[in-house]
């Protein structure tokens, strides 16, 4: 517990800006079935990642996750909230850390996936190497499929954003964090394509953040509600074939 502690205080000066509590959300929301009052069955939605999926820096309602199942309501489905599974600083293999400690209920109609910043940040001389994240990778990707009933079609991965063109970076390290994004976003790219799942590339959109201060959250490193309705906006036409 303290040594657990620790590592979470040790990079609270990256994506650490938050409470426990803000930081993991593991159980289903409390509401049950929400949506359309089709009769059907209350569609599932398991949302795995980091800060960029519990939407480090602001309100619940503005999580990317939570935006995309109330634009899904509006489109005539039936949607539970999303069950989200992330938290603030997680790499890869705290990500499996955390999945395995909660074991969440499948089948889910769909499951996302948005990992590796922290992979990257922490990087080679803490003994994270591009190899190791492309093997804990595809683990995690086929532990997303599993729970989706073991259908690729219902799977979606979202590309890292690039970070670099927050105030948190350097001018002296932009270049280098945004040329090693493209490379961890090269490998989670080939890994869905082999694995049939669908991949956004929102990271485009992430950049425009140098030009609009909008589309980061308070604490100037994480993307503001703004910025996830974009990602959203590119997500839904492609999510809602995946639903029908």
């Amino acid at each position: 517990m303290q040594l657990r502690l620790l590592i979470i205080i040790s990079f609270s000066l990256f994506f650490s800006f938050c409470t426990a509590e803000e930081g993991f959300e593991m159980e289903k929301e409390k509401n049950g079935k929400t949506g359309s009052e089709t009769g059907n069955t209350a569609l599932r939605f398991l949302a795995l990642g980091d800060s960029y999926t519990i939407g480090q820096g602001v309100t619940a309602d503005s999580r990317w996750p939570v935006l995309l199942t109330d634009t899904l309501i509006k489109s005539g489905f039936n949607m539970e909230d999303p069950q989200i599974i992330a938290r603030t600083g997680w790499t890869t293999a705290e990500l499996k850390t955390g999945i395995d400690a909660v074991s969440p209920n499948g089948p889910f109609d769909i499951v996302s996936l948005l990992i590796g910043v922290n992979n990257q940040y922490r990087g080679v001389t803490s003994g994270y190497t591009i190899e190791g994240y492309r093997d804990e990778f595809s683990g995690l990707l086929q532990m997303a499929i599993d729970f989706a009933g073991g259908n690729p079609e219902k799977v979606f991965v979202v590309s890292i954003p690039d970070y670099s063109v927050t105030p948190f970076v350097s001018e002296r390290n932009k270049e280098r964090v945004s040329i090693e994004i493209d490379q961890y976003n090269s490998i989670n790219r080939q890994i869905s394509e082999d694995f049939n799942v669908k991949y956004f590339n929102i990271t485009p959109s992430s950049r425009l953040a140098a030009q609009d201060p909008q589309l980061l959250a308070s604490d100037n490193l994480h993307p503001s509600g703004k910025m996830y309705r974009m990602w959203v906006d590119i997500m839904t036409g492609d999510i809602i074939k995946m639903l029908r």
